[in-house]
């Protein structure tokens, strides 16, 4: 009796045995690339979780020229003036949208104080006139109207708790 070899190797063997079918490396790389491909769209499109933040929106701006500098403060010292120095944060904002925003994320819970000046020259310092009353837009934390002097830390501070928090602040010029 004769025996019949077959000269395929395993390498080239086809599923279901069919001289049709495609061979079975090309069925497990078709198959590794379906799984692969099916969960790439959640990982090139998943974003990570946005972290919690200040969100602080700034309104009466009385014109769109220069810059928002905003300072969070989360101790006393330096506060408000000195806040190249001592400030958490400092953001600088060209004005483009009025009402602005600004946004900090990636805060530690603990208390803070947020202080912005309209720097209409660009400076960003608050000009101010012979008697040290500012004569560009400012305001604090806690919308503290003040003429004379700053508000002290404890007045304008506010807690944040690791929470996204949301603020208004409206300029006084």
């Amino acid at each position: 009796m004769n025996a019949s070899i077959n000269p395929k190797s395993a390498t080239a063997f086809t599923a279901k045995g069919s001289q049709n079918s495609l061979p079975l490396r090309v069925w497990c790389a078709i198959i590794f690339a379906a799984l692969v491909f099916s969960n790439l769209p959640a990982v090139v499109f998943s974003q990570s979780p946005e972290r919690p933040g200040i969100y602080v929106k700034v309104l009466g701006i009385r014109t769109g020229a220069g810059n928002l500098t905003c300072a969070l403060f989360d101790s006393p010292v330096g506060f408000p003036v000195e806040f190249p120095g001592y400030a958490t944060r400092i953001v600088i904002i060209e004005i483009q949208d009025i009402p602005a925003r600004n946004d900090l994320s990636d805060i530690p819970p603990e208390a803070y104080e947020f202080a912005v000046i309209h720097a209409e020259n660009t400076d960003d310092k608050l000009a101010v006139d012979l008697l040290e009353i500012p004569t560009e837009g400012y305001d604090f934390s806690n919308d503290l109207k003040t003429k004379i002097r700053p508000p002290s830390f404890s007045d304008a501070g506010f807690p944040f708790d690791g929470q996204d928090k949301e603020l208004t602040i409206s300029l006084h010029y």
